[in-house]
Parts: structure tokens; C-alpha cells; sequence
């Protein structure tokens, strides 16, 4: 049965223990179990009390389509609450192959120690000196592991970021295409890992386990429904592998409700330079990749290489996310400069959301003009050195407003909000204020039936219906990282009868253990359930559950709406 290993990040003593009291739990259910369980929830989050968790899903190492999400846990010290960040990449696939459910990083080592690269073998975990790449970039930085261990190593590391904790810093996984390009992006993961003294986290390429259902014939039968489900659904079948999770630039656009210039406009003049099918023609015409997946057993592909003017590689994990804060919220025009700063904050390890929101908030205080790319490239290429701007570039958005003097902070528990407005995409505006984890999208997609009507049609210029439709989300989102799925695999679920029976097939066959849709439901709520306990303890009230003020008094364009959800209302979302 697959152990939890644990270091001890300053006296570097490991152990290996069964699953214990976390047994039948994986993904996002298991690190926020662990973080509930066992760290202070009043501790700094930079101190030797908290833990950083990596953990695999329930159905990690499967063959099951679109399984390959890792999922990372730890107090954040960007919100001072429970964190889960869902990234790609090998490690979810790797873990059980190494009989591995989970990785925990204890207490911290004394200051002034070195960084180390932990190898993990089979058994066996060694501290080695990381001098030879503290201080390098990610991307080359990853070259030299590469070359030290083979090219069927894989990695998740911490940039110049997370080495001097910046409260941006995300820890950056190894993809299928031996780049550091996956991200554990929000909520400062990586200043977590660099507190922790750890630069690079490498997994044994030799060892190799083998791993497969206890019930092989019920999972395959599983696995091709599941299948059948996902390549039968438009989105997740023609739309995210045709163009990318920016083919969303446009149909936002159009619909009033992508934030401009720091949230004061809900649509853009210059949306199509900056779309996903801008992206596609561009990457179509130097050569590089449309279609790639950002984990092993993807059948989505919405990933993306895209290369320079030459054709040389720039950057991968082109998304929608990304394109949005730093071409729409921070008003640049030129994708070649968003796609150099994209790629740059992959190399110093820096959640791309957050910093194109902090730089926005920058262009507000007047540090650079509005929509200048390259203003932002020499700004962010600061992040990780001693240079003063840089160490508040990193810091996100509270922190630079405060720097910077500006009021305008589109934030909720210290994280900075996605590209959606919240007047105008009310089911996810609920998500931005009710979730453990402050401003995420991902924490309930409201999007899918606000504006792109699947699973069903509510308005999202009307609070009637949002707030239990977001509840609805936010459990079907904790249950589905809990799985180690790709959160697009919802797209399908929400318009098949059969989609989550589906899922909990998987799960039954794969482990062997009765597991029904009830269960899956379940699985969500604990995990739900686990966050808010956390933040409860760490001082959160109802009073963080709430919108800047500024969305309650600023009408946004074209449609002229506000933010009108009272506090109490928002109570309805939680569990």
C-alpha cells in the first residue's frame, strides 16, 4: 500500500508510515486533512510549524483519462489560510509508482543553513548541496538536473521566488516534455519550500513500480465510459484542444465580463489580438504546438508551446488565466511580450494571476504606464534579487498596494481575484468570497453556467440562484482534485447523466473499496469542511467572506452592474 514519507527538513530524518488515519483519501481531501490535522492554525506560515503536503490522487497512477493532477498543501503565506494548489506535470503518475500517497516537508532548518535537492529513491531519501543551482532561473536550473540525473528525471522546484519567499512563488513541476513549465501557482506555495531550505524535490527515475486496478476488468470498462464521456462533449473535445483555454478571451469579452485595466472595464477594445485564436495563428505560423497535454493520460490537450519570433521555444502553459491578467487587467497588447512574461515568471517561479494583477496595481500607482510590456519585463526580471522593487513585485497585490498607494485591490483573504468580474459572473464572484482559499476560480467554475450555459443557464448578472449553484461547485471541485482529475473534465461531467457514477467507478475498481456517487459527494464535503475548520481556527470570520467594497459601488460596463450580495447571503455557500 502506498506510504506517506516525511522529512524533517532540519534535522533531514525521514520516515515512511502507512496511511493510517488518512486512508481512502487523496488529492486535495488528503493535504488539507494533513494541514488541518497537524499544523497550528495560528502559525506564521513561514515558520517550522506549518508542513508543505504533495500528494497524489485517489487515482494517481491509474490509466484513468485526465488523472494526472497533483495537489500541494500548506498554510499559505499569501492569505494566512489553508492552501490547495493543483498542478500538472509527472509527479501524480510517479508517486504510486513509488509506493508514495503523499510527501510531507516538516520544521525548517536553522537560518543561515545551505538549500538541498532531495532525491527520493526507493526507501531512501538523500539531502545533496543545491549550491551549484540556488539563485538559477528554473529553466536552467532544471537543464543541469537533467543532466545530472537523466533525461527521465522529474522535479518540482522553487525559482528565485520561492528561495527569498515571496508570497507569489509557486513550486514548478517537470512536464511530459522535460520543461519546468507546470505550476502549484497559487496561494505562495514556493516560499513555503524555500523556508524549508529545499530547492528541488527529485523523484528516482529508476524506480518504477507497477501499479494497476485491483479490479482490472471493471476499470477498464470504467475507463472507456469515461472516455466516451469526455471526447463526447464539444468543450473538452474541439474548443480547449482547438484553441486552448484562451478561446475563453473572446466569449468573456462578448459577454461584458473580462476585467480591464485593474476591474474598471468588463470588456476590451483590443480582445481578438490577445485571443485564442490569435495565440493558435501565431503558433500555427512559427511552428510550434497547438495541442499538448500537461500531464501523462491527457485526452483534452489544452496545453500549448508556443515559440518565439525565430521559432524557438518560448513558453508552454499558455492560459487563458494568464493572458487575461497581463492583456487585459494590465492592458498589454503585444502577445509577445505576455508570452516573455509568461515564460519569466515560470523561470523565477511566480503565480502568473497574481503578477499580472500586482503589475496592474503598479501601472495604478503610476511606477509604469498602462499596457507597457516592456516596462513589466525589466519590472518583474527584479524578482529574486535585492532589489527593493523586486522583493514588492513579488509580494502580489496587497502588498504592492500598500507600497504603491493604491486603494483599488482586487483581493479576498490576500489573493488576488481571476479573470472573471464578479458583477458580471456572479456564481463565481460567490466562489471569490465564500472559498478557504480566497479569490479562486477554480474553487467552483460558476463561469460553466453563468456565461458558457453548460450543466445549465443561470444569470450571472442576477444573484437569484448563484449562491447555491457555486455550493454545488465547490463540492464537486474539492471531490474532483481530491481524485487527481483535471478540473476541465467537469465541462462533461456537468452535461452527462452518467458522469459522476463514472467517476466513482474508477474509484471503486481502481482501489477496490466500495466507492459510490454519495461517496464522491462526501469526498468534497469533508474536504470542504477540513478548510473552513482551518481557517475558523486561524481567525477567519464571516467578515472575510466578502468583495472589496469597490464591486458594491462601481457599476460596471456595458452592463452597468454591481456586486449585491450581502455577507449573510453568502453564508448559503459554505458547508
Amino acid at each position: 500500500m502506498p506510504k506517506i514519507l516525511r522529512i524533517n527538513t532540519r534535522t533531514k530524518e525521514y520516515t515512511y508510515e502507512d496511511a493510517g488515519k488518512y486512508a481512502n483519501l487523496g488529492g486535495r481531501a488528503l493535504t488539507s486533512r494533513i494541514i488541518n490535522t497537524e499544523v497550528p492554525a495560528d502559525c506564521h506560515p513561514l515558520s517550522a510549524e506549518n508542513k508543505l503536503v504533495i500528494a497524489t490522487g485517489l487515482l494517481g497512477g491509474s490509466t484513468a483519462a485526465n488523472s494526472g493532477r497533483v495537489s500541494v498543501g500548506t498554510k499559505s503565506p499569501l492569505t494566512k489560510g489553508i492552501k490547495e494548489s493543483n498542478s500538472g506535470g509527472l509527479f501524480a503518475h510517479k508517486m504510486p509508482k513509488m509506493d508514495l500517497l503523499a510527501i510531507i516537508l516538516e520544521d525548517k532548518p536553522e537560518e543561515g543553513a545551505p538549500f538541498s535537492t532531495l532525491f527520493i529513491s526507493d526507501g531512501k531519501v538523500t539531502f545533496k548541496d543545491a549550491t551549484p543551482i540556488v539563485g538559477m532561473d528554473n529553466y536552467p536550473a532544471h537543464d543541469k538536473l537533467l543532466a545530472e540525473y537523466g533525461d527521465k528525471m522529474m522535479a518540482a522546484m522553487i525559482g528565485p521566488a520561492g528561495e527569498t519567499q515571496r508570497l507569489t512563488a509557486t513550486i514548478q513541476f517537470t512536464d511530459p516534455y522535460k520543461r519546468p513549465a507546470r505550476s502549484a501557482g497559487r496561494g505562495g506555495t514556493g516560499a513555503v519550500m524555500g523556508s524549508k531550505k529545499i530547492k528541488a524535490i527529485i523523484l528516482d527515475p529508476e524506480v518504477n513500480n507497477k501499479v494497476g486496478a485491483v479490479d482490472a476488468e471493471a476499470f477498464k470498462t470504467a475507463r472507456k465510459t469515461w472516455v466516451d464521456i469526455l471526447q463526447g462533449h464539444p468543450v473538452t473535445s474541439q474548443g480547449l484542444p482547438g484553441f486552448g483555454t484562451s478561446i475563453l478571451v473572446n466569449v468573456v469579452n462578448e459577454a461584458g465580463a473580462l476585467p480591464g485595466k485593474n476591474f474598471r472595464l468588463g470588456q476590451i477594445e483590443h480582445a481578438a489580438d490577445i485571443s485564442g485564436e490569435k495565440i493558435a495563428e501565431v503558433i500555427t505560423a512559427r511552428g510550434g504546438k497547438t495541442t499538448e497535454g500537461c500531464h501523462v493520460g491527457c485526452v483534452i490537450q489544452c496545453s500549448q508551446q508556443y515559440n518565439d519570433a525565430k521559432g524557438e521555444y518560448l513558453t508552454s502553459g499558455f492560459e487563458y488565466e494568464t493572458v487575461w491578467a497581463l492583456g487585459a487587467n494590465a492592458m498589454i497588447k503585444d502577445i509577445d511580450d505576455i508570452a516573455v512574461i509568461d515564460r519569466l515568471c515560470d523561470d523565477k517561479g511566480m503565480d502568473t494571476i497574481e503578477v499580472g494583477n500586482t503589475l496592474a496595481i503598479a501601472m495604478d500607482g503610476g511606477i509604469i504606464p498602462w499596457g507597457d510590456g516592456k516596462a513589466s519585463i525589466e519590472l518583474l526580471s527584479k524578482v529574486g534579487t535585492k532589489d527593493p522593487m523586486g522583493m514588492i513585485m513579488g509580494n502580489g497585490v496587497d502588498f504592492a498596494g500598500a507600497a504603491f498607494g493604491v486603494d483599488r485591490l482586487p483581493t479576498v483573504k490576500g489573493q488576488s481575484m481571476p479573470a472573471y468580474d464578479p458583477r458580471a459572473v456572479k456564481g463565481v464572484g460567490v466562489t471569490y468570497a465564500t472559498s478557504a482559499m480566497g479569490a479562486d476560480h477554480t474553487a467552483g467554475y460558476g463561469v460553466a453556467q453563468n456565461i458558457l450555459k453548460v450543466g445549465g443557464d443561470i444569470d450571472g448578472l442576477k444573484k437569484e440562484g448563484n449562491v447555491e449553484l457555486s455550493k454545488n461547485l465547490q463540492i464537486a471541485t474539492a471531490a474532483i482534485d481530491s481524485m487527481g482529475f483535471c478540473l476541465f473534465v467537469a465541462f462533461a461531467v456537468l452535461d452527462a447523466p452518467n458522469g459522476v457514477q463514472a467517476m466513482a467507478d474508477l474509484v471503486q475498481a481502481y482501489t477496490g473499496k466500495p466507492f459510490s456517487a454519495d461517496d464522491l459527494v462526501n469526498l468534497g464535503v469533508n474536504c470542504l469542511k477540513d478548510e473552513q475548520a482551518f481557517n475558523e481556527r486561524a481567525g477567519f470570520t464571516k467578515m472575510d467572506d466578502k468583495l472589496p467594497r469597490f464591486f458594491e459601488t462601481d457599476p460596471l460596463p456595458p452592463h452597468g452592474v454591481v456586486w449585491d450580495l450581502s455577507v449573510d447571503e453568502l453564508q448559503g455557500a459554505k458547508v
